[in-house]
């Protein structure tokens, strides 16, 4: 067992992307926290699995969009990292929350535009502002964008908006966290089988098609193709990767 194991704390780590993220960096050997919203069971599955592969994980409840939780929230975090891995501070933060609204930007409406504004940028924006406080020196951000912060697919202005955002925030966190020899990358993921936005991308299967056609790599991405770019990130061969766009799209709307 290395000495010093990392620790990576992955929000919406339950299910989806962030499952298979938060799997992926125990892969390479580092311990997680991983946050759910609502299904501790699901997440309580994801922790046996990791600790199956011989490091240590814990799930902690957390509401991305109420960020007058977060202090409490990192309060049980803090209570976390002292009795599971016995240490006071985590390593590597990944941004991964988040839910899908489609409608267009003339039906957007105003609660829809705030839901995707607390979850998606505020949320990141204040969770990591307020995390920096028990994060070691020298780790890491990641935060999660999407292709469509770089070409446009009708029905996602406002998602899209603020994953652009989060684009933004990131060079600004890469250029004022160096002082520190925090990283802070983005990784933003094509269309993916999944069930977020409900399934769509997985169970349309004319909208599948469409999407594998506009793809230089001639299909749909997979949650496999995402958790390991993330877990790069997480390591020390990533060490002078900072301040970057990662898409992982497999060439969508070249």
């Amino acid at each position: 067992m290395a000495v010093n194991t990392k620790i990576a704390l992955v929000t919406g780590g339950s299910r989806g992307l962030g499952k298979n993220m938060a799997i992926a960096i125990a892969k390479k050997g580092i311990d997680v926290i991983l946050t759910y919203n609502s299904k501790k069971d699901e997440a309580d599955e994801v922790v046996k699995e990791i600790e199956s592969l011989g490091q240590k994980a814990a799930a902690v409840q957390l509401n991305v969009a109420k960020s007058d939780t977060f202090d409490a929230f990192l309060g049980e975090v803090e209570t976390t990292l002292k009795s599971t891995f016995n240490t006071d501070k985590f390593d590597f933060l990944v941004n991964n929350a988040g839910i899908g609204i489609h409608n267009s930007f003339v039906g957007t409406t105003e609660a829809e535009f705030d839901q995707l504004t607390n979850i998606h940028f505020k949320g990141p924006f204040f969770l990591t502002q307020k995390a920096l406080n028990i994060m070691n020196d020298g780790g890491g951000i990641v935060n999660i964008s999407t292709g469509l912060a770089r070409f446009s697919f009708p029905g996602y202005s406002a998602y899209a908006s603020m994953k652009g955002a989060i684009e933004t925030l990131t060079k600004y966190q890469a250029k004022e966290l160096g002082e520190r020899k925090i990283r802070a990358n983005v990784v933003a993921p094509g269309a993916i089988e999944t069930d977020f936005g409900g399934g769509v991308v997985r169970d349309n299967e004319q909208l599948n098609k469409n999407i594998a056609s506009l793809t230089a790599l001639g299909r749909v991405g997979l949650p496999d193709d995402i958790g390991g770019v993330v877990a790069f990130l997480c390591t020390e061969d990533a060490r002078w990767v900072n301040a970057q766009r990662i898409e992982v799209s497999g060439g969508t709307n070249l």
